[in-house]
């Protein structure tokens, strides 16, 4: 489904269909004194785009939606497999000091902790650093594991998620990143992340036009 400027013909067809529907393609193509064929190209439009349903032997009728719902509907199916990112992983044994160099390079705000089993254990965020860096601590020689969030205390998510559902939990819990994760036998292997530049990524794309 994409938002669409309709065209005068496509306007024409719609109130048909609101005004008597259902009803059949050759039965709009005669209220406007046009072949069916021609009609065709608009009538698929209107139908991929969701403004009208079609049924064998009973024709078309209106959704009865505007476009603005119908991009709501949209947005409220992307599941977050469609705009999930690369995730960025550390040990649970490295050093704040080289959790530190990895978060700037690899121009990320949140940092996955794992196991030797690469199962998730902990987050690190910008905070979690920052904190662990005021004072005179040797940053070298603190492990990530005194300082990461640690399960259960982890929000998470599974590619199949609605990613509204995911952008509303960014919001409330307010933090920047979610690990997307699938079952191990030992617990949670991470797959993916899912970021509020994910979310920024989304509202661009619909913005394009580039939402099908």
């Amino acid at each position: 489904m994409r938002t669409i400027e309709l065209n005068k013909r496509q306007e024409q067809i719609l109130q048909i269909v609101k005004d008597l529907g259902p009803i059949t393609g050759e039965h709009i193509a005669d209220k406007l004194n046009l072949t069916r064929a021609t009609l065709r190209p608009d009538l698929a439009i209107l139908t991929m785009a969701g403004y009208l349903e079609a049924r064998p032997r009973v024709g078309y009728f209106y959704t009865g939606k505007t476009g603005a719902q119908l991009l709501t509907d949209k947005i409220k199916k992307i599941q977050v497999q469609e705009y999930q990112s690369i995730p960025v992983v550390v040990n649970e044994n490295v050093s704040v000091y080289d959790a530190i160099c990895t978060m700037f390079l690899e121009d990320v705000g949140t940092l996955f902790v794992v196991d030797e089993h690469s199962v998730i254990v902990g987050v690190l965020s910008r905070k979690d650093l920052l904190r662990a860096s005021i004072g005179k601590q040797e940053l070298t020689s603190i492990p990530v594991h005194i300082i990461m969030t640690r399960m259960p205390n982890i929000t998470f998510c599974k590619k199949e998620d609605l990613l509204i559902d995911i952008a509303q939990i960014l919001i409330e819990k307010q933090i920047d990143a979610i690990p997307v994760v699938k079952e191990a036998e030992k617990g949670y292997e991470v797959i993916g992340r899912i970021t509020k530049t994910n979310i920024t990524k989304l509202l661009v794309a619909l913005a394009n036009d580039e939402v099908l």
